[in-house]
């Protein structure tokens, strides 16, 4: 099994490993990287096949950033 597997390389876990370690953080210094990755994170249930437009899901932000209610309140940047 794949979990299995990941967890012989990691010390930090038992038997199973079902997230990946790895990541990469980037600084978001600039409006306009900030707003590719808003978008990047409003497109994902699109690209999915979940959703036909990201205002369409009920528990993201897209709702409130496209002028619909959404379940929490956004403070917009």
């Amino acid at each position: 099994m794949i979990f299995e597997y990941q967890a012989k390389f990691n010390k930090r876990v038992g038997e199973m490993q079902f997230w990946l370690h790895d990541n990469h953080a980037i600084e978001l210094f600039q409006p306009e990287m900030i707003d590719s990755r808003m978008t990047y994170i409003h497109e994902n249930p699109v690209r999915a096949g979940i959703v036909v437009k990201p205002e369409d899901l009920l528990y993201s932000s897209a709702r409130n950033y496209s002028g619909l209610k959404g379940l929490i309140e956004v403070d917009y940047w």
